[in-house]
């Protein structure tokens, strides 16, 4: 139990990290975008790495694939960390980083997200296209990029566990509704994060497992008895570019 216990610590100590990277995000943009965006996409993917490691180390008193918030941060991982693909690069990184935002002045983006059960909202976002997880994970969509680490069975089977619990229907619906094209349609992997990590700490206490440190001692409260994230409720917001920076980027909540 030490090594899950490490595990748990190591994953907290990536979450206070993270926090901290998106606090300085704003003041390091002023002065190098791309530093500020890689510092916080990094850290966002290290949250992931020591997602997975928890686990590697847990998966035999935990089932991770019985649930989709925990499922697809796996798949996430995988697929990042093998980077054989174009897949799964942020909204910061498409629109500062690689210029999409020097072609779309004046063009808007539809964001989703899911609503915290619990009230509020969550400070950190990190906006991934929806076509990213579908060319990853739909055999139908006859990608290149699928993930061929499963069989077309098992892989239809995590599709349909992952757009049922997290309601991705409700943003299809929304894409046609408000004519969107299918790139600039973009899903908050962070509200998913948060609701994972509840459920496997909330797992991992109710073993008998200690949160061992200061970054687990801290996260441990929240993410087993404060925080709930519902899947079932998405937020939609309509992303309007006018200009180059963060204050340019005009969100407007959709109802």
């Amino acid at each position: 139990m030490n090594i899950v216990e490490d595990a748990i610590s190591n994953l907290a100590n990536c979450m206070r990290i993270c926090v901290e990277a998106n606090l300085r995000f704003r003041e390091i943009f002023k002065v190098d975008a791309e530093e500020a965006i890689n510092n916080v996409d990094r850290a966002f993917e290290m949250k992931l790495e020591g997602f997975h490691t928890l686990y590697d180390v847990s998966k035999n008193i935990f089932q991770y694939f019985d649930h989709a918030d925990t499922t697809l941060m796996i798949v996430v991982r995988n697929a990042i960390h093998h980077r054989n693909h174009p897949l799964f690069r942020s909204l910061n990184q498409r629109l500062h980083i690689e210029k999409d935002i020097e072609r779309s002045l004046g063009a808007s983006f539809l964001l989703s997200d899911h609503k915290m059960a619990t009230g509020g909202g969550i400070s950190m976002s990190h906006y991934v296209r929806l076509d990213d997880i579908e060319a990853r994970l739909d055999p139908s969509m006859k990608s290149p990029y699928l993930d061929q680490s499963v069989n077309s069975a098992k892989a239809a089977q995590r599709l349909k566990l992952i757009n049922a619990q997290l309601n991705l229907s409700t943003i299809r619906k929304r894409t046609l509704q408000d004519r969107y094209s299918s790139d600039r349609v973009y899903l908050d992997l962070m509200p998913i994060f948060v609701s994972a990590t509840i459920r496997v700490f909330s797992a991992m206490k109710a073993k008998g497992l200690r949160f061992k440190g200061f970054d687990a001692e801290t996260y441990a409260v929240p993410f087993t008895s404060e925080l709930a994230v519902d899947l079932s409720h998405l937020n939609f917001n309509r992303l309007w570019l006018r200009g180059f920076g963060p204050v340019d980027l005009v969100l407007i909540p959709l109802l």
